[in-house]
């Protein structure tokens, strides 16, 4: 029973994705997938609000303050990465996919509006944590070397921007196909998660199903690439 219990242990992942295209649309396909060799131990999430405040002489205390504006969630973590056991290159190869997230993409350039890639961390049925934004800080430690300067362990320090406000599964672009994303499917993936990652409902998992002919839910195949479709398109086409 604990080997069971640990093999279904959820791990955490980053996907680094196509920016939109146009203003309010979703994030394109997914052009690297990092899973994490060890879940974080600490993750920090932040959120601001900005009020202002017009001094009174007649106030008492202080004015009444008006608010002004919702910031955007803030996520920072440390990923840990390790190759002491295989002494491979697999350390530097992934600094190199988190490093992708920080310059524009040929697409992007190609189309003359330079924008880096969106980036979403995933953990299990994680929510608050589990948004699409853009990497605003960086940074990496190497701190173990091979006998031919080759990095073995390094921690990765990074932050995560909001980048998307609107509600799951809502968009300004529904209907469009540009309120569709596509997902890669990787080993113990399953229809209800990726509905409750996408939608906060694990019960919409027919909608994604119906978008690309499965049938059944809990069978994915590790590499498929699927189309996800807000909910307002999928009940739209639900009522032709």
């Amino acid at each position: 029973m604990p080997s069971t219990a640990r093999a279904g242990r959820a791990r955490a992942q980053l996907t680094i994705m196509e920016p939109p295209s146009a203003v309010g649309a979703r994030p394109g396909g997914a052009l690297a997938r990092l899973t994490l060799q060890f879940n974080p131990a600490k993750l920090s999430l932040s959120k601001s609000t900005e009020w202002r405040r017009t001094p009174s002489r007649m106030a008492g205390q202080s004015a009444l303050p008006e608010f002004v504006g919702s910031g955007p969630r803030t996520l920072s973590l440390e990923v840990f990465l390790d190759a002491t056991a295989t002494h491979d290159n697999s350390v530097e190869k992934a600094v190199e996919q988190l490093m992708i997230a920080c310059v524009p993409t040929p697409r992007s350039l190609a189309r003359k509006t330079p924008a880096s890639p969106w980036v979403r961390f995933d953990w299990g049925t994680s929510k608050t944590t589990s948004f699409d934004g853009v990497l605003s800080n960086l940074s990496v430690s190497y701190t173990l070397f091979d006998v031919d300067g080759k990095p073995l362990r390094a921690t990765c320090s990074l932050s995560i921007e909001e980048a998307s406000v609107d509600p799951a599964g809502q968009n300004p672009t529904s209907g469009s196909r540009e309120a569709r994303r596509t997902h890669l499917v990787v080993a113990g993936d399953s229809l209800p998660l990726l509905a409750w990652r996408e939608y906060g409902d694990a019960t919409a998992w027919r909608t994604i199903a119906d978008a690309n002919d499965i049938d059944d839910p809990m069978r994915l195949l590790p590499g498929r690439e699927l189309v996800v479709p807000g909910l307002e398109d999928a009940t739209a086409e639900g009522g032709r």
